[in-house]
């Protein structure tokens, strides 16, 4: 029985920190380091020459409330410059981009993915910012000011916007629990860039000098956090502005958003195995302490705690052993809750109290699937589109 209660502790504290204990923690280094660093005051500064980079495949429906909302940004025009990279597009994607004169498009027929396609057109940019930004999000119009004023620090190398999730009073159990996850994702972030450095950025919206982008293996399936951790493990910080956010709909239904996890899940193992330098502590702790935290526990042990902490209370409930019995029972009815909310989804009917099990349910599930599309060589790095809800 020792052992088994030693597993579910282990199990336990492991999923507790990974997912409430380090933002605890988190909070409260920072508090601590606000008493002894002030926040600093940004100044007037020149604002350099930016290049705002959209990849879009396909994206008709919303290209061109995106340029629209572009050419309204609230940066000096002589500044900032636009372009739209289109590979592999067959829609009216470039027809429509081809009415805006101020919008540069790049377009070669094949079909190679994002990636390649952003990594073709980064040869061509000269301005000493880049902004990357999706598609179908809107920014706030002073999105770009607000992100490229942290670049007169020079000890910064990229800059994180904030992803928020358009929500209204219908939306379904993946909307609720996707927007819930980011706003806490977004705080953490926001915590994580005033300890040290925001681990990893969201490819909806971000900025890196020009200078330090270096371009990531052809098969990367999540190159936003593989770029800007590569930043950071150089001893540049990515800091995270909150006032600079992306706007999207929620994913179009749970089975979409499920098909976004597991290419999310498959490539964050593939970035833990291929980033295990960020794993040694010794060039950076703070770095490597909020990168094992925030990120490669939740891709890696907690999930696997997930079935381990299962099985340990059974069999301690088994024995009669009263903690165990309790700990068993409230997973059981956790994981119930997550299927109900599943089945009710499936009929559109909604329950709020059931969006967090399901949702939670959903990131750890999409752990396993994504390792095993892995393994299996079956997860692409070409463009697998998650369908979104059309704008309210």
């Amino acid at each position: 029985m020792e052992i088994l209660i030693i597993l579910s502790i282990v199990a336990f504290s492991i999923l507790f920190y990974s997912y409430l204990g380090y933002g605890l923690v988190l909070f409260v280094l920072v508090k601590f380091k606000r008493l002894f660093s002030p926040r600093k005051e940004f100044s007037t500064i020149e604002w350099p020459e930016v290049t705002m980079l959209v990849a879009a495949y396909n994206e008709q429906d919303c290209v061109e409330d995106k340029i629209r909302n572009s050419l309204s940004l609230s940066y000096p025009s002589d500044k900032i410059k636009f372009l739209f990279v289109t590979d592999g597009s067959t829609d009216k994607t470039n027809e429509i981009i081809t009415k805006y004169p101020a919008i540069t498009l790049e377009h070669r027929p094949e079909r190679k993915g994002k990636l390649a396609a952003v990594e073709r057109v980064m040869k061509s940019i000269t301005s000493p910012i880049t902004i990357f930004t999706d598609a179908n999000t809107l920014l706030n119009k002073e999105a770009v000011s607000n992100m490229v004023r942290h670049f007169a620090d020079p000890s910064v190398g990229a800059v994180a916007g904030e992803k928020r999730i358009e929500q209204t009073n219908a939306d379904d159990a993946s909307a609720a629990g996707e927007g819930i996850y980011w706003k806490y994702e977004s705080k953490l972030k926001q915590w994580d860039s005033e300890l040290h450095s925001v681990v990893g950025a969201a490819g909806e919206l971000f900025a890196v000098r020009t200078s330090l982008y270096e371009p990531v293996p052809a098969d990367t399936l999540i190159e936003d956090f593989v770029l800007t951790m590569g930043i950071a493990a150089k001893g540049h910080r990515v800091v995270y502005e909150a006032q600079s956010y992306a706007l999207e709909t929620a994913s179009l239904s749970i089975t979409e958003e499920i098909k976004r996890k597991v290419r999310i899940a498959a490539g964050g193992l593939q970035a833990v195995v291929r980033m295990s330098g960020l794993l040694n502590p010794f060039p950076n702790p703070v770095l490597t302490f909020q990168y094992v935290s925030h990120r490669a526990l939740r891709w890696t042990l907690a999930p696997l705690m997930l079935p381990l902490l299962l099985v340990t209370s059974f069999m301690l409930a088994l024995q009669g052993y009263l903690p165990g019995t309790i700990l068993f029972v409230a997973q059981i009815a956790f994981y119930v809750m997550a299927a109900v909310g599943y089945l009710l989804e499936k009929r559109k009917t909604r329950l709020k109290i059931l969006y967090i099990p399901l949702y939670f349910t959903i990131m750890n599930v999409s752990v396993f699937r994504g390792l095993w599309r892995l393994m299996n060589g079956k997860q692409s790095a070409v463009w697998e589109k998650a369908q979104r809800k059309l704008a309210v």
